[in-house]
């Protein structure tokens, strides 16, 4: 078999093809994984916003139920309707 220019040109536009799929490849995968993990570390974030939201919804309840009342039940009505809201839109 005779290599001649045009049987290398093929070959280096056929590897070069190739290497092009299997860069946008790998890309696509890195791009599927990073949002994989930020889906992941977001969800782990809302948990504990979660918790801090109804550990100082029960520090408020505490306060008002000792006589703090102005700001403390104004903070306790503003994050009761948060947390309704956040409860039936979990899109917000």
């Amino acid at each position: 078999m005779y290599i001649d220019v045009d049987t290398i040109i093929k070959a280096a536009s056929l590897l070069g093809a190739m290497s092009a799929l299997i860069g946008a490849v790998i890309a696509i995968y890195k791009v599927y994984e990073s949002n994989k993990r930020q889906t992941e570390a977001i969800k782990a974030i809302q948990e504990e916003q979660t918790l801090v939201c109804y550990g100082l919804r029960g520090a408020l309840q505490g306060l008002i139920e000792q006589g703090c009342d102005g700001p403390c039940k104004d903070a306790l009505n503003m994050l009761d309707k948060h947390l309704n809201k956040s409860a039936h839109h979990p899109d917000l």
